[in-house]
């Protein structure tokens, strides 16, 4: 029964996509993931979000891995506790925001765990930042302010007491151009 247990746990894990060998390089990731590319351009033009803002915000999230969590406590040492928040996923979503977004677009199948569900959630909190903050698409900086302390917590200023925050939104910033300097090399080479 135990041997049973185990593999039918193994085979569970062993279903999540992997991440990207290089994820610091967006010609990289699509070279692996080749699938990928088509849905990363289906949601930059739905929404009219660059793919590098997709990508630095989903590097930063999850490193594209496609079942991220953040850490749970423990107590004593091996005893799980909860975790800090339902976010998970490539995106990192949250339960109620993920659930805004599938009665806000109609996708009832989505799943946070899948890449091409998950760069569209990215591209659609983008766009509906962009509306609410009048933050531009193309500002990853401002964009991944407003994606962590969500919309109305970026209105407040609230990452203003966050240096740590600020230092991870130029990370992003600087991983965006990056991608954008590297897809301008590839992208005319990766399949359509």
């Amino acid at each position: 029964m135990i041997g049973l247990l185990s593999g039918g746990l193994l085979l569970v894990a062993s279903c999540a996509t992997a991440p990207p060998r290089n994820v610091e390089d967006a010609c990289a990731i699509f070279a692996e993931y080749g699938d990928w590319l088509p849905d990363a351009r289906a949601a930059s033009r739905r929404w009219g979000v660059p793919l590098p803002v997709l990508l630095a915000i989903m590097h930063q999230e999850s490193a594209f891995q496609s079942d991220a969590q953040p850490p749970r406590r423990w107590y004593l040492g091996f005893i799980p506790g909860p975790r800090p928040s339902s976010a998970y996923g490539y995106s990192q979503a949250l339960d109620g925001t993920w659930e805004h977004y599938i009665a806000a677009t109609g996708n009832r199948g989505a799943d946070r765990d899948e890449f091409g569900d998950a760069v569209d959630f990215i591209g659609w909190y983008v766009n509906e930042t962009a509306q609410r903050n009048r933050i531009a698409r193309s500002d990853a900086y401002n964009q991944y302010l407003a994606y962590h302390e969500g919309q109305e917590g970026f209105a407040k200023g609230t990452y203003q007491k966050k240096p740590w925050l600020v230092q991870r939104a130029r990370q992003v910033r600087r991983q965006a151009d990056r991608y954008r300097a590297q897809l301008n090399r590839c992208e005319p080479r990766l399949a359509a």
